[in-house]
């Protein structure tokens, strides 16, 4: 059994909302520990408990952090390398052991989470959550109208059809374009072999958002904690499994 408190002073320690507004949210009925409907006064383990508000989980351990990493290209996203290449969580400063929520290729960059919170870690890595990443990526060549189709209605690779929930041409510079994609999988290297198979391979890739969650203004290399609102617009962001 981990800490028990009071159901209102957990969230409102979450950092999502006031105590005050904890306790509005349970008055009204939105709050639900394990599945059940609490009242003023009811407790919560911080520790082993599911606890929603509206049916999204709500993380109330405070021992919990998610953090937002830009991964330059070339740093693994692993906790370990045993060819001591950098990994994701070198970069995060933290004395808390973390670990990546999915991974993003050693020759892609951009954001990724790196967390202590197994929860999250499933819903936004199992693609029957529905949570989307965007990416873009400059290709060689400018892809046509039917090409940029063929992403969305799928193309047969060696291990099955790939589709992306949308693509988009975003600009083109000479004989090169930039090309957004939103993908609700990630299979290994996915993107890069898609884009190869409408005869365009890629140059670079960035992931740009995970679901809801961006920060364009997030340096390579560099990270900050998810606030409970991110967190709880990311979650929200998906569906039930």
């Amino acid at each position: 059994m981990g800490e028990r408190v009071r159901v209102q002073k957990a969230i409102a320690r979450s950092g999502l909302m006031s105590r005050r507004a904890a306790e509005e949210a349970i008055a009204a009925g939105r709050v639900r520990v394990n599945g059940e409907q609490v009242v003023l006064g009811d407790r919560v383990d911080v520790d082993e408990d599911t606890l929603t508000i509206d049916g999204v989980p709500t993380p109330v351990d405070p021992n919990l952090e998610t953090h937002l990493l830009y991964k330059p290209e070339g740093v693994i996203s692993t906790a370990d390398d045993p060819h001591g290449r950098p990994t994701v969580v070198d970069l995060v400063h933290s004395g808390t052991r973390l670990y990546p929520v999915g991974r993003l290729d050693a020759d892609s960059e951009g954001l990724i989470l790196v967390s202590n919170d197994g929860e999250l870690t499933n819903r936004v890595t199992h693609p029957s959550f529905g949570i989307t990443k965007t990416y873009l990526a400059m290709v060689e060549g400018v892809p046509s109208p039917g090409a940029m189709r063929r992403l969305i209605e799928g193309v047969s690779l060696e291990d099955g059809p790939a589709s992306a929930h949308s693509a988009r041409l975003v600009d083109t510079h000479g004989d090169q374009a930039l090309v957004e994609m939103v993908m609700g999988e990630g299979r290994n290297r996915e993107i890069r072999r898609m884009l190869k198979h409408i005869g365009h391979p890629v140059i670079r890739l960035v992931r740009t958002a995970i679901g809801p969650i961006t920060d364009p203004d997030l340096p390579p290399g560099e990270s900050r904690l998810l606030t409970a609102a991110e967190i709880r617009r990311l979650l929200e962001s998906g569906g039930e499994a």
